[in-house]
């Protein structure tokens, strides 16, 4: 009986941890949105990486996108690295949009100046490219 006590303290106490990490939580993939901007702010902390690129609307007036990537460990072996993400830098990107927070989205790739496209780095569900 105390191993069932455990086991179900055990469940309850993952319970929130899961709901945290399922994308259909914060994000809705019914909600593509596509862009271009600058970088403005990267961070490269845990538990996910944020990107953050200010996009004008046809009048002039800027939104700042607020881009969650997966964390920093599983980008960097994707094969980023920190050079590859500067303020400044204009790129596009395809996310999928908020739930609650409208200008907050997972990242579902970001193009570089380059033309190098990072995908795959969120998280975000397999979409066609």
């Amino acid at each position: 009986m105390r191993a069932l006590g455990v086991l179900i303290a055990v469940f309850l106490a993952a319970a929130p941890a899961i709901a945290h990490h399922s994308f259909e939580v914060e994000y809705d993939a019914k909600k593509p949105i596509e862009g271009e901007g600058t970088i403005a702010k990267v961070e490269w902390t845990n538990p996910h990486m944020r990107v953050y690129i200010d996009v004008a609307d046809p009048q002039g007036a800027i939104t700042t996108w607020n881009l969650e990537l997966g964390s920093p460990n599983s980008v960097l072996r994707r094969g980023w690295t920190r050079k590859d993400l500067k303020v400044g830098d204009k790129v596009s990107f395809k996310a999928f949009g908020g739930r609650k927070i409208l200008t907050r989205a997972v990242a579902d790739a970001i193009t570089l100046p380059d033309g190098r496209a990072f995908t795959g780095a969120s998280g975000a569900p397999d979409a066609p490219r």
